[in-house]
Order: C-alpha cells, then structure tokens, then sequence
C-alpha cells in the first residue's frame, strides 16, 4: 500500500506510508495527520531514548567505565553515560543536518554483518547446550501459562508485555516501516513484492534475533542485570568476557540505525504534515537530539509508558486503515502471484485498477 501510494517530493525522492495511503486511498487526510502526530511522537522521540539508552548501557556494561558523576541541574549524572550520549548525538547530528550519508550508509553495510554474526553466536551456544533446549522452550511456556502464574495473574502480564515488546521489537502492524518502504524502487516494479521484502523483515527479526537473545538468557541460567545487561552477562557466561564487547559493538550499530531510521520515519511525516520548513526542521532536529541525550542519561520508566501509549494509537490507526484498504491489497498480492505462476516478470500496471488510477500518483507507475 506504501508502495502504491507513494509520491514523489520536490527533491525527486520518493516518501509515502500510512499517513499517504490513509489519505490518498481512503480519502482521509485527517487520519492521516492523526497517525503522523502519534509516529512523531513515537519515533522521533521516545523511542530514539530507548535507543540511546540501550547503546549507553552496553557500552557501560562491557568495558565497565566508571568515570563518577556530575551534577547538571540538580540532577546527579554519570559521567560516562554523558560522554557516550554525546557522541550518539554529535554522529546522529552529522547524518540530519550536514547530511553525512557515509556514515549511515557504514552502519547499514555492518549491521547484516553483525547480526549474522550474531546468529553464528547464539547458533553455537545452543549446539554446545543442545540437551538442554527442551528444557528452555519448556520453561517459556511454563513461566507464562503455568497454574501459579494463573493464580497470580501472570498470564495477562505474559500476553501484555509480549504485546508491547513485541511491537516495539518488529513493528508488524504499527505502520512505521512502510515510511521507509514507499522509499524504495522495488525489483520486480510491482508495489506487492516490497511488501515481501517487508515480511521477511519481520520474520527475520523476530523469529532469529529475539528468538537467539531468548535462547542465549535461558541456556546461560541465572545471570544478574536487566535489559542489555543481562544478555550481555548471559552470553559472556557462555563464551568469555569477549561475549559482553561483542554484544557492545552488535548494540551500537543496531541501536543507532535505528535512530537515524527513526528519525527518518518522522521526518517523513512532518514532510506530510508539511511543516518541513527550515524552521520547523530545525526545531524538530534539536528536539530529536535531545530526546537522544535524555535517553543516554536518564531512567526512561516514564518514556516507555509514552511510547508503548504512542505505539499502540499508532497500531490501532494503521490496522483500520489496512482493515478498510485490505481487499486491495489482496488484489495486489494476487495479481503478482499470477504473473510469477505464468512466468512472467511481475510489473504493475494502473490500468487494471481503473476504481484506483486516480488516486495514484502520475508517473510513479505506469
């Protein structure tokens, strides 16, 4: 749906997404001014803390660094947190104001890299544990959906959380990847096979990512820490004190293309809300830098409330819209699907959606 309703900006990039597709498919501008307001929020904000936190922990966490505290505002501050939260910031600034594209392009090369390398890791934790996988996966199930959990209302805590997280960990459903999506020129030129690459995305990140972190804690047994601390414990518990720098350098390109393509995803809809002004780009950029620093520095109980509140206002705004827009997007599927069948290399053609053609953007697709 991205991919179909997309347009093309005055600098010839192309942008689209839910709040394009909610406008331009369902005829609803407002809903999609609704669903940009709560992805600023969401992305440009909090979930750029959460970010910044996780990467501020790791390295914390692997190469111990103590350096005390300071007190800015009132407020007792790690002196290494502050440090590596400027950095964060000084990196992420040169990618949304000087437009240093290499370093984003690095990380994006790195981070298949990294994450198989990761998976190579957790795929040697679980051979050399292998007896002890029943067990694990039977731990899961039993933690979650045991008599005591029942009685204690564990079960509605499993599922919540499971929500939450895992929501924030795949987004399948929040809307938030279609926005880098509608920016890609698809192979084969048909709007459904990104939408492949899409799922596979998901699948990809959930099933092995989390699915290896998951496995890592489990097999490790008992550690101490929370968050990024306790998968960094747990993987050096299995394979030496190499595990916690390793997981250190996965943590930082992860986390900070996450930033940069979170802030992406906002910028795209203040593109949308057409506040992209230099003014209102200034002051968008300063606050996303912010937030960046707050998260590296601070206790973000509060910013995950926020952003899970943001996150599911987010979910429940796109699912309608894909709800109201779903037999079109089966339409979509169905029409490469029987272009593959009958050999052909699927291509998209507007004329065989003439109830669409005027919604879709001239000379995007032909």
């Amino acid at each position: 749906l991205a991919q179909l309703f997309k347009i093309r900006d005055d600098k010839g990039q192309f942008r689209g997404g839910p709040a394009y597709y909610m406008e331009k498919g369902l005829g609803q501008r407002w809903a999609g001014v609704l669903f940009s307001i709560f992805l600023i929020i969401a992305f440009g904000f909090a979930f750029n803390s959460v970010q910044s936190n996780t990467i501020t922990g790791a390295m914390v966490g692997a190469f111990g660094l103590d350096m005390g505290t300071t007190t800015v505002a009132g407020l007792e501050i790690g002196i290494a947190s502050l440090v590596i939260g400027l950095a964060v910031v000084v990196l992420t600034a040169l990618i949304i104001f000087g437009g240093l594209r290499s370093i984003a392009r690095f990380a994006e090369i790195a981070v298949p890299f990294m994450a198989v390398g990761y998976l190579l890791v957790a795929i040697g934790i679980i051979l050399t544990n292998l007896p002890a996988v029943p067990e694990a996966l039977a731990l899961i199930f039993k933690s979650a959906f045991g008599l005591h959990e029942a009685a204690a209302g564990g079960i509605g805590a499993a599922i919540l959380n499971g929500f939450k997280r895992g929501l924030f960990s795949n987004e399948a459903g929040m809307g938030s990847a279609p926005n880098a999506a509608a920016a890609a020129t698809p192979y084969p030129p048909h709007p459904a096979s990104q939408g492949y690459v899409q799922m596979a995305g998901v699948f990809i990140d959930t099933m092995l990512i989390c699915t290896a972190s998951a496995a890592i804690i489990l097999l490790a047994g008992p550690q101490e820490g929370t968050g990024i601390g306790l998968v960094q414990n747990a993987l050096a518990a299995e394979v030496g004190g190499w595990g916690k720098y390793f997981l250190a350098v996965v943590v930082l390109f992860f986390a900070f293309t996450s930033i940069v393509a979170n802030y992406f995803y906002a910028e795209n809809c203040l593109v949308f809300l057409e506040h992209n002004h230099p003014a209102g780009l200034l002051i968008f950029r300063l606050l996303v830098l912010a937030m960046v620093l707050f998260g590296a520095i601070g206790s973000l109980p509060f910013v995950w409330n926020f952003a899970d509140v943001a996150m599911g206002l987010m979910a429940i705004t796109n699912l309608i819209a894909i709800l109201l827009l779903s037999n079109l997007a089966v339409k979509l599927a169905r029409d490469y699907d029987a272009q593959r069948a009958a050999g052909k290399l699927p291509s998209f053609d507007a004329n065989r959606y003439p109830e669409i053609r005027s919604r879709i953007e001239p000379g995007i697709w032909h």
